[in-house]
Parts: C-alpha cells; sequence; structure tokens
C-alpha cells in the first residue's frame, strides 16, 4: 500500500496529539536508522503504523487480540501493551505489511524482547525519545541514542521498569527479558 494512504489512514485512527507524536516517532526512526545502518524505510514504515490500535476502545483490543489468535498473554498485563500485538495485525491485515522485522518492531515497541533486532530497538528507542516527550531523564537518554543504541534502549527500559515499579503495576516478562538481553549484550 502506498505510503501517503498508509499514513493518512493512521491519522484518522488517532487524535492529532498521537499524530504529533507519531510524526516524531517517525523523524527519530529514520534518524536512528541511519545513525544504526537500518534501512530508513523500513524504520519510517514502522514508525507509522506503531499506535494505529492505541485509540481503540479497549474492549476492541481485547477482541482483536482473543479473536484473531493473537498473543494473548498480553491480555493479562496492563492494557498499555495490547495496541502493540494489535497494531502489527492491522499492519498485516489491513495495510499489507509482509516484512517480518517491520511487524515485528510494531508488536513489541512496548514491551521489548529478548534478542530484539536493530530494527525493533531504533523504533521502541524512538518511540521513548521522540522530541514530543518530557519526562525526567528523557534527555540523557536522548543524549546516549546519539551514542550508543544499545545502552540507549536499556536505560530506557531501565526508566519503564522502575516507573511501573513506582506504580505498583505488573511488569511484562518480555520486558524484563528484554533488558536482560541487553545486559547480555552489552557484556558478550
Amino acid at each position: 500500500m502506498d505510503r501517503q494512504l498508509i499514513m493518512e489512514r493512521v491519522r484518522a485512527e488517532m487524535p492529532e496529539r498521537r499524530w504529533r507524536h507519531t510524526e516524531g516517532v517517525m523523524e527519530t526512526a529514520i534518524a536512528l536508522a541511519l545513525r544504526y545502518g537500518e534501512d530508513p524505510q523500513r524504520a519510517e514504515l514502522a514508525a507509522i503504523i506503531h499506535d494505529v490500535a492505541k485509540f481503540w476502545p479497549i474492549e476492541r483490543q481485547g477482541n482483536a487480540i482473543r479473536d484473531n489468535g493473537l498473543n494473548q498473554e498480553v491480555l493479562g498485563y496492563d492494557k498499555e501493551l495490547w495496541h502493540a500485538v494489535v497494531g502489527a495485525w492491522v499492519a498485516e491485515r489491513d495495510f499489507g505489511v509482509t516484512d517480518g522485522g517491520v511487524l515485528d518492531a510494531i508488536r513489541y515497541h512496548t514491551s521489548g524482547r529478548r534478542g530484539m533486532s536493530k530494527l525493533e530497538k531504533i523504533v521502541w528507542l524512538a518511540d521513548y525519545i521522540e522530541p514530543g516527550r518530557d519526562f525526567p531523564g528523557v534527555d540523557a537518554i536522548r543524549a546516549l541514542g546519539e551514542e550508543h543504541l544499545e545502552r540507549a534502549v536499556l536505560a530506557g527500559l531501565d526508566g519503564t521498569i522502575g516507573f511501573l515499579i513506582a506504580k505498583g503495576k505488573r511488569i511484562y516478562p518480555l520486558t524484563i527479558e528484554a533488558r536482560n538481553g541487553l545486559i547480555e549484550e552489552l557484556h558478550a
């Protein structure tokens, strides 16, 4: 499907402020892809689609997961994770995305996972540090992202896990596995 048509369809699924976030993720993903030797078009495509289902009613997200054989485990965790799983499904079903790497970058952009590809790391980090994000520590992670992709993703995962702990929330196992995997990568 044509990039412009995908952008129009994704934009129609979200409020304007979330579209501005998506544009920031696109810009950041392209820059990171160029910096770290990944295909910027693949990074941009994943960034465009990553939040397509974020503003679907939670019941619709849950039904999409249950009715289409998607990862049911995610249903036992924070609802903020669900849109990523649904988004990968939408990318394939509605937009004809067949690139497994792009689909995985969408699918794991909230949780991460052990053994993340370079593209997955780029989209995960772009979502975390895009210019519209404003939270304590984001500037330090942006700076780290200019120098070392894995260390920046690890710092972001640490921030996410710390936030979830402070809120008393359960931590999705893939997020812990993503962190542990990055530590192993960095010490290999």
